[in-house]
């Protein structure tokens, strides 16, 4: 056994690393924990006990109830905007991930006239802020006439910046031998990409679909300046819609909110087996 590594085996193997690694990693959890907790919480007191408290870890059964979800169950205007978010973020993960791989791969394994400029330009979109780019993006959505629909607010994200640049990575790390198999065995084009390499790219799509699901549950500027009808409303804008003026709804925002918590968890939940092995691919070579 080499010295570094007998030194990296000792570092590992040390039980006073491992439990202040055990105790840090649960102190950052429970920090991390405690607000969802308190929203959790705070869903199931009454209104004026909210609107007098706010939120706390507080816990009393005298206190407690299901009146904030018995509104919010039989409130049909908030099922609606959740089902919007939920159709939105499904078209947007699936469409996405797709037109932002087919471009990953041709960066990754073609070579074609001006592509170190069109990379660049992939970089330099992900580094301005979508402030910038909101007029110029509004200006082309209602030339298009797709102002008010879903797909104003889905095409602007089809090819995904940050996802190209991710999968362009990955995808680097994967030897071109399988691109030239596949055409020695008379495979397409398309079906190199479809039959060969996508499926090696599933840890890859899985760490993009949390990625780029969370980013649509939970986009709310782009969403506001598109839709004008309130039963196109996506559930954050809905949610924001309860706080007014006139009006001030703070027991469904909080439970609303509690239950809007649960399309992630389910997405994570299905791709957690992949998101850690894709967003370490690469890191490592050797």
């Amino acid at each position: 056994m080499k010295p570094g590594n007998q030194h990296t085996s000792k570092l590992n193997y040390n039980p006073v690393a491992r439990v202040a690694m055990v105790i840090f990693f649960v102190v950052l959890c429970t920090i991390i924990m405690l607000p969802f907790v308190s929203m959790i919480l705070t869903s199931f007191k009454p209104s004026d006990q909210l609107m007098r408290d706010g939120f706390n870890l507080s816990f009393s059964r005298d206190i407690m109830t299901l009146e904030n979800y018995k509104a919010l169950f039989t409130n049909a205007t908030y099922f609606r905007w959740y089902a919007n978010s939920i159709i939105i973020t499904i078209i947007q993960v699936v469409l996405s991930l797709f037109v932002s791989a087919w471009v990953g791969y041709g960066f990754a394994f073609y070579q074609f006239k001006g592509k170190n400029f069109l990379f660049v330009c992939v970089m330099i979109i992900m580094m301005v802020p979508f402030e910038i780019l909101m007029l110029p993006l509004y200006i082309q959505i209602n030339s298009l006439g797709l102002v008010n629909s879903i797909w104003g607010i889905i095409l602007p994200y089809l090819a995904y910046a940050m996802a190209i640049f991710f999968f362009v990575q990955y995808l680097k790390g994967i030897p071109k031998d399988i691109v030239d198999a596949g055409r020695v065995d008379g495979c397409s084009e398309y079906g190199i990409f479809l039959r060969l390499i996508l499926p090696i790219m599933k840890p890859a799509l899985a760490a993009m679909a949390i990625l780029i699901g969370v980013f649509s549950w939970n986009n709310y500027l782009w969403p506001l300046l598109v839709l004008s009808d309130p039963a196109k409303f996506t559930l954050p804008i809905g949610l924001n819609s309860l706080v007014s003026p006139y009006g001030n709804n703070y027991q469904l925002l909080v439970a609303g909110s509690v239950m809007s918590v649960i399309p992630l968890l389910i997405l994570f939940l299905c791709a957690q087996e992949h998101f850690i092995e894709g967003m370490t691919s690469g890191s490592v070579k050797g």
